[in-house]
């Protein structure tokens, strides 16, 4: 029996990349506190680190489209059902952060 590979595997070291990117921003937003910055340009800051995060989220969420669901679908019923619904339930976090 093979182990599953999950479909982001062939991109990893695109999200390693940009996810040591979004801990760089993370740390530069300590030191902008730390240093006492001036608010705005924190703000503006902590915009561009959420969205380098929701870019992350984007992407592995359509790796799952892509290669999971599309092969839970492909296996039958029930464990297409559960794939679309752990999607479902993706998306929803997604939308509420």
């Amino acid at each position: 029996m093979t182990e599953h590979q999950h479909g982001y595997i062939h991109r990893k070291d695109d999200y390693l990349k940009r996810l040591r990117r979004i801990e760089g921003q993370a740390r530069g937003l300590q030191r902008m506190v730390e240093e006492e910055k001036y608010c705005i340009d924190i703000l503006t800051q902590v915009s561009a680190m959420t969205k380098a995060l929701h870019a992350v989220s984007i992407g592995l969420l359509e790796e799952h489209m892509n290669h999971c669901v599309v092969d839970a679908a492909r296996a039958g019923d029930d464990e297409a059902r559960e794939k679309v619904t752990e999607a479902v339930d993706a998306i929803s976090r997604l939308v509420r952060s």
